[in-house]
């Protein structure tokens, strides 16, 4: 395989690798009925007129399965927490306990899973469109480097083929991340 070719495909194989982790990273924070700090991830707290992510103004810990504790680590901001989970789209209401916010995860109904396995999808199909765009991506600059470069035909056949071969592996650990995050989701 040419230097060109190889680039091409570490290239690839990075941008791959990304859509993998945003993925992983995006079904971090969907709810299933038990406590992760990733839940809370997108929860910006306005921090003295700055809104800043509530992972950076208080610590976020899980004491029990379906419980999340928020401690501040300024009194103060109890109520800024408080009040920003409120507004926030995680659908759970904070308790204020003073010096610290229990949040209990509720137990999701049948109906609520089935609408979260169906948002898990979507967001799945997303992730392997992005691949498919990566791999388009990789294929045009094979075509490009074959020109440029003079590369037989030959190398850039088998290129293909190690290309779409990557992809494919790729498209399967994505559908294996659906199905555990799925089975996550329907279990009582």
């Amino acid at each position: 395989m040419s230097e060109e070719i190889q680039l091409i495909v570490e290239e690839m194989n990075e941008s791959m690798n990304s859509t993998i982790e945003s993925l992983a990273k995006n079904l971090q924070s969907i709810r299933t009925g038990l406590a992760h700090p990733a839940l809370l991830d997108h929860v910006m707290v306005d921090y003295y007129g700055s809104m800043t992510p509530i992972s950076q103004v208080a610590a976020i810990s899980v004491p029990e399965g379906r419980v999340l504790l928020v401690k501040p680590w300024e009194k103060p901001m109890a109520k800024e927490i408080e009040r920003a989970l409120m507004q926030s789209d995680i659908g759970i209401n904070p308790i204020n306990e003073g010096d610290q916010i229990r949040l209990v995860i509720p137990q999701p109904t049948e109906e609520s899973r089935k609408e979260l396995a169906k948002k898990v999808k979507k967001i799945t199909e997303e992730s392997k469109v992005s691949l498919r765009n990566v791999r388009r991506t990789a294929m045009d600059s094979l075509k490009k480097a074959k020109d440029e470069y003079k590369i037989s035909e030959d190398l850039i056949k088998d290129a293909e083929g190690t290309i779409q071969t990557e992809v494919k592996k790729q498209e399967l650990h994505i559908d294996q991340i659906f199905s555990d995050k799925e089975k996550e989701i329907m279990t009582v």
